[in-house]
C-alpha cells in the first residue's frame, strides 16, 4: 500500500509539474511580449525566481534548523543538474539557440559567482555573514544590469507567442507556479520514500533525488519553453536560476547562519568543481555557434552520468 501511494504521489506531482510549466512559461512569455521586454529578461528573473523557489523553501529552511550542510549541497547540486542533466535533456529534445549577449556576459557571470562561491568555501572553510552580504550585492548589481538591458538592450526578433489575455497573466503565472512548486513536493517525498523502502542511503537521496526534486520546476519550465519554441526563457531559466541559487538563496541563507563548507561533516570541494565544470562546458559548448545542439546536449549528459556514478560509490 505504501508503494501504491508514494508511486502515486510522483504520478500526481508529474502531472501538476507539466501543467503548471505549461502555464507559467506561457504567462511569462506574455509579460515580455505585452511589456517588450526581451525574453531572455523575463527567463532571468521572473521565471528562474520562481523555479528556484524549491530550492530557497529548502536550503533556508534547513539553514534555519542548523542541517547547514544541506544548504550548500542542495544549491550545488540543483546547479550541477540543471545545466548537465536539464539543458542535457533539453538539447537533446531541440536545438536550443543562445543570444550574444547571454554568451557574452550572463553565463560568464554566471562562471564568476560559482568560482567565488567555491574559492570562498575553499579557503575559509565556511560562508560566513560577509560571504551572504556579498552575494547579495552582486546579485542586486546584476539585476540592475538586466534592468539597463530591458531599455538600452539589442534585442533581436523573436518567437511568435502565444497571446493571453492580461487579466489572465497573473493567473497563468500564479496558478502555475503554485502546480510547480506542489508538484515538486509530491515528487520529491515519494521517490525518496521509495528510495529509502529500496535501501538508498540519506546521502545519495539528497545529492540526487532532492537535488533533482527541487531542479524539477526548471526541468519542465527549460523543456516546455523549448518545445514552444521560447529557446530564450529555456537557458535565461537555467541560467537565472544558478544565479538566484548562489546569490540570492546562499547569500539570504548566509545572513542567518554560518554555512560549513569543507567539515568532519561535509566537504563540497568536488561538488563545486564539478559545478564550475559544468558552467564552463556551457559558455565552451555555446561561445562559437550561439546554440546548444543534441552533440552538447550528450556531452552534458554523459558528464552528469560520470558525477552520478562518483556519488554512488564515493
Amino acid at each position: 500500500m505504501d508503494l501504491f501511494l508514494n508511486l502515486l504521489k510522483i504520478i500526481i506531482g508529474f502531472i501538476l509539474l507539466i501543467k503548471g510549466a505549461d502555464f507559467f512559461v506561457d504567462g511569462s512569455a506574455a509579460i515580455a511580449k505585452k511589456l517588450g521586454v526581451p525574453q531572455i529578461v523575463i527567463g532571468l528573473t521572473i521565471v528562474a525566481m520562481g523555479t528556484s523557489a524549491p530550492e530557497a523553501a529548502v536550503s533556508i529552511s534547513a539553514g534555519v534548523k542548523g542541517n547547514n550542510g544541506i544548504s550548500i549541497g542542495n544549491v550545488l547540486g540543483s546547479n550541477i543538474m540543471n545545466i548537465l542533466l536539464i539543458l542535457g535533456i533539453t538539447a537533446v529534445i531541440t536545438t536550443l539557440k543562445v543570444k550574444k549577449d547571454t554568451v557574452k556576459i550572463d553565463i560568464p557571470f554566471m562562471i564568476i559567482c560559482t568560482i567565488i562561491l567555491i574559492t570562498w568555501g575553499m579557503v575559509g572553510k565556511k560562508l560566513t555573514r560577509v560571504t551572504g552580504i556579498t552575494f547579495l550585492c552582486l546579485l542586486f548589481g546584476y539585476l540592475g544590469y538586466l534592468f539597463w538591458y530591458s531599455k538600452h538592450g539589442n534585442n533581436e526578433e523573436e518567437e511568435e507567442l502565444k497571446d493571453v489575455k492580461l487579466w489572465l497573466v497573473p493567473i497563468f503565472i500564479l496558478g502555475g507556479l503554485a502546480a510547480i512548486i506542489f508538484g515538486s513536493d509530491l515528487t520529491v517525498d515519494g521517490a525518496s520514500s521509495m528510495a529509502r523502502a529500496f535501501g538508498v542511503s540519506d546521502r545519495v537521496i539528497g545529492l540526487t533525488i532532492v537535488a533533482l526534486g527541487t531542479s524539477l520546476p526548471e526541468l519542465m519550465t527549460s523543456v516546455t519553453a523549448a518545445r514552444k519554441g521560447n529557446a530564450d526563457l529555456a537557458i535565461g531559466n537555467i541560467v537565472g536560476s544558478n544565479l538566484f541559487n548562489i546569490l540570492f538563496i546562499l547569500g539570504l541563507t548566509g545572513l542567518i547562519i554560518d554555512l560549513p563548507y569543507i567539515s568532519s561533516k561535509a566537504n563540497f570541494t568536488v561538488d563545486g568543481l564539478v559545478a564550475l565544470l559544468a558552467a564552463l562546458m556551457l559558455w565552451i559548448l555555446t561561445f562559437k555557434n550561439k546554440r546548444l545542439g543534441r552533440v552538447g546536449g550528450l556531452i552534458m549528459l554523459t558528464t552528469y552520468a560520470a558525477y552520478f556514478t562518483y556519488l554512488l560509490i564515493a
